[in-house]
């Protein structure tokens, strides 16, 4: 567990994980990003595995403050770091909105380019 707050009814704790989640998705929100998250929340499986959500992404609570790693990936004719400043603004806003806490970075690393495989018909190949 991460950050937890006391009061007068008891304690609040918010798991590494559920951060996490929060990051990947609204990262996932993101014109031409795709991320771990987006590609488990495809499947049936992966919208009940919370792990699956979480994957790609790193989070680090010191003093109240968080800074999240994410892993991404990019489709192609995305410019990239157009994608990756609004993947930053994007998980910082949601982290900070949902949780209360601060967010003092969020790295974002660009693991691949995905070009869409393009798909001819047999007319198309013929001619």
């Amino acid at each position: 567990m991460s950050e937890y707050t006391e009061n007068k009814v008891g304690q609040i704790q918010i798991a590494d994980e559920v951060i996490a989640i929060i990051a990947a998705t609204a990262a996932g929100e993101v014109e031409g990003v795709v991320t771990s998250a987006t590609v488990s929340n495809e499947s049936f499986v992966g919208r009940f595995g919370k792990k699956n959500l979480a994957k790609g992404v790193k989070v680090s609570i010191e003093e109240g403050e968080a800074t999240i790693e994410i892993s991404i990936a990019v489709k192609m004719g995305i410019h990239i770091l157009q994608a990756a400043k609004e993947v930053q603004t994007k998980v910082k806003d949601a982290v900070e909105t949902m949780t209360g806490l601060h967010v003092s970075a969020v790295n974002v690393n660009i693991d691949a380019v995905l070009v869409e495989k393009v798909r001819h018909t047999k007319e198309e190949e013929e001619a």
